[in-house]
């Protein structure tokens, strides 16, 4: 009772916090001119290290093998234009994280980013830069950032005004109607050892419909169901999630289902920091996606833009050529199969209110400005100490019709830089490619999910 009083006393306060402004007309015709209609900057630097936005990667390259293949690295033949090292640090420290910088400080024998030609091929299909427009006019987030109404399909706030505004974009972005992907776990030991924890993960983005209102969503924007199959310790872990768009209003729904119990449970603990799954503690529930669910124990300040290096186009790492134990070392990723590049990213601080808790005080956010990923995050614990570093590989999805064109990860990251150890998530190499796929709604519906676990 005390809790949804609390709930309600807080739903009183935010309800009164003002509606963040929809922008004018005029300024939404920038994104048909100086800005690439998700809202980034069309032109690039002033010294050509970071191109212009010519329309992105939008047609598949000669080397990919059609419908259902493994998506291949359409620039074989770039070269790396610099590495950069502990050695020659100093030189190009303005262009990195902090995070960045501690990794290069914590293994500085190994560590190291080959840095290659910025290639901008972040893109989305036609309909979503029609519909990202629309919510520009449209769209608005009020309950302290909680709560955002009269957006569909496109980006949310392409002209962001706000630090929440560019999480939302996160959030929402377009990875199509729904996907079907396996999503391989590895939590390495500072030794480097590690064991693989297999998922597979069934998703329908509710909020990626062509064809439903912002009303018609019903508070929902994700569907998403996984289940883990390997190790035995761990298989036939069910998670379901339905991730509402009103958090304040209702927070997300979620189910776990246990082996051992047989029984679909309520699992209110499913968020925040609560520990990830198969993570081996080395990462809390939002950090899944570089970022996802609730935004309301950080305060969020929007810094603005900065060039940064950062993990792109990652298709070598991706390759199904490359074995998980290719990549997967002693205290980092092998960093010969990571490519960087030069991008200007949005930069958003998180800091926790004084209302609240979470286990990282303070987070720092880069947010790529063509495509709304998050790229890396910089976690810092209860002491004001950097903690745990994010990154997430780049890489724009090609492999079909366009109306399927869509930004994703090949590979996230999770360093602890106090226990040497990390984590690695979203890896299929050895597993077949994410194949996009439309479920409807009632595949995600708790009885079903239910009914399926129990045969």
């Amino acid at each position: 009772m005390k809790k949804r009083a609390l709930l309600l006393a807080l739903a009183c306060v935010v309800a009164s916090l003002p509606v963040q402004a929809k922008v004018s007309p005029a300024e939404a015709d920038k994104l048909k001119a100086e800005l690439t209609p998700v809202g980034a900057e069309r032109a690039g630097n002033k010294d050509g290290s970071i191109p212009k936005w010519e329309g992105g990667l939008t047609q598949p390259p000669a080397c990919y093998g059609g419908p259902g293949k493994r998506l291949c690295n359409p620039f074989p033949d770039d070269k790396p234009k610099f590495s950069i090292t502990k050695a020659n640090l100093d030189q190009y420290k303005t262009r990195l994280t902090d995070g960045q910088k501690a990794l290069f400080a914590k293994f500085p024998d190994s560590y190291k980013m080959n840095v290659f030609p910025a290639r901008r091929t972040a893109a989305y299909p036609d309909f979503v830069y029609a519909a990202t427009y629309k919510n520009a006019l449209e769209a608005e987030v009020s309950n302290g950032g909680e709560t955002v109404k009269g957006a569909v399909l496109g980006i949310p706030f392409p002209i962001p005004k706000t630090g929440n505004d560019p999480i939302w974009n996160h959030k929402l972005r377009y990875r199509g109607v729904g996907a079907d992907r396996w999503n391989i776990q590895a939590a390495v030991t500072a030794g480097g050892d590690y064991n693989l924890v297999k998922i597979r993960e069934q998703v329908k983005f509710l909020y990626g419909s062509r064809t439903l209102s912002p009303e018609q969503l019903n508070n929902v924007g994700i569907y998403f169901l996984q289940t883990i199959t390997s190790p035995p310790r761990l298989a036939g872990l069910i998670t379901l999630v339905h991730e509402t768009m009103d958090q304040v209003n209702e927070p997300r729904r979620a189910w776990q289902y246990n082996p051992g119990q047989r029984r679909l449970r309520r699992a209110p603990n499913v968020g925040y920091d609560n520990p990830g799954t198969g993570a081996d503690g080395l990462r809390t529930n939002d950090q899944f996606d570089m970022y996802n669910g609730a935004t309301d124990r950080y305060s969020w300040k929007l810094i603005g833009k900065k060039e940064i290096y950062v993990a792109y186009n990652a298709y070598e790492i991706h390759s199904d050529k490359v074995k998980y134990k290719d990549f997967l070392r002693k205290g980092h990723l092998n960093q010969d199969l990571s490519r960087y590049e030069l991008h200007r990213v949005w930069v958003v601080e998180a800091n926790v209110r004084p209302s609240t808790t979470h286990v990282y005080k303070k987070r720092m956010f880069y947010i790529d400005e063509d495509s709304w990923q998050i790229l890396a995050v910089d976690n810092f614990d209860a002491r004001g100490s950097l903690w745990r570093v994010q990154e997430g590989q780049f890489v724009q999805a090609y492999d079909g019709p366009r109306e399927q064109l869509a930004p994703g990860y090949a590979i996230e990251t999770v360093y602890d830089l106090q226990s040497g150890r990390y984590l690695t998530l979203s890896m299929n190499n050895e597993e077949p490619e994410t194949l996009q796929k439309d479920y409807d709604v009632g595949f995600f519906d708790p009885a079903n999910v239910s009914k399926q676990a129990t045969k």
